[in-house]
């Protein structure tokens, strides 16, 4: 396969595809749903996010430099810091915050950075081209990952909350305590990656697999590809969720190890 087999969409085929929006409004009304302004929003909002992206990439892209890299991957991880922070419905103390900030800034960008100097041994480390497609895939899985661990882990706090105190009235130490609890968040976070991996290829083709191939990529090598980032995701949300839940399930603890 050659590049001039790539199909490029028209504006007009584009804005076709706008129909299925409209379609979903009208299931939405006819059932009396009232989602139609989340569904205009998040349309609106996906349009005009990636529209604006496409030409910062298309920028980025003709003028490669280590910090331009840098300036996008440090504001993608600030803006997955602050969707994971939200995403958690349960109020959350200023530390635990700043835990989820350190876990996830740090789990993503070490797996990220290790899977493409290594891995990939991409020259020079901060190609745009490799950096930022793959730190975003990765930073993204590790967002989902983290918002619910700490879902998870905030809720059992606050139902279990009579179960710890009395096996710290045993004799328990915090660690034993919710030895559980901290298991149950972790496992939560990572069970969507793996049920994901599970289906991958036979009932769905990922988007990343699926954009190389039309984009003139022979399947095989976009099979690569895909197997390696999929690793990468299942090691950065495993690494990120497992500093969040190790270090998270004190800030519900004093000093003196009483439950807050």
């Amino acid at each position: 396969m050659n590049n001039n087999s790539i199909m490029d969409l028209s504006i007009l085929q584009l804005s076709i595809a706008y129909i299925f929006v409209i379609m979903m409004l009208i299931i939405f009304k006819s059932r009396g749903i009232r989602r139609e302004k989340q569904i205009l929003i998040a349309s609106t909002r996906m349009t005009l996010q990636l529209t604006i992206m496409g030409y910062i990439l298309m920028f980025v892209f003709r003028n490669p430099s280590w910090w331009l890299t840098s300036l996008m991957i440090i504001v993608m991880i600030s803006f997955a810091i602050y969707n994971s922070i939200k995403r958690v419905k349960i109020k959350m103390s200023r530390e635990l915050k700043t835990i989820i900030a350190f876990s996830l800034g740090l789990g993503s960008l070490l797996t990220a950075t290790f899977f493409i100097l290594v891995v990939l041994n991409v020259r020079p480390w901060f190609n745009p081209q490799y950096f930022i497609p793959i730190s975003g895939m990765i930073v993204g899985n590790s967002m989902t990952g983290i918002a619910l661990g700490a879902n998870k882990l905030c809720s059992d706090f606050e139902d279990k909350r009579i179960e710890i105190e009395n096996s710290l009235m045993l004799g328990a130490s915090p660690l034993a305590a919710t030895k559980e609890i901290v298991n149950n968040a972790f496992d939560n976070a990572i069970l969507p990656t793996m049920n994901n991996m599970l289906t991958m290829g036979i009932v769905s083709l990922p988007g990343m697999m699926t954009g190389q191939i039309l984009s003139g990529t022979f399947p095989l090598t976009a099979i690569k590809y895909q197997i390696g980032i999929l690793l990468a995701i299942l090691g950065s949300t495993a690494v990120s969720t497992v500093l969040f839940v190790t270090l998270g399930y004190r800030t519900f603890f004093t000093k003196d190890n009483r439950l807050k």
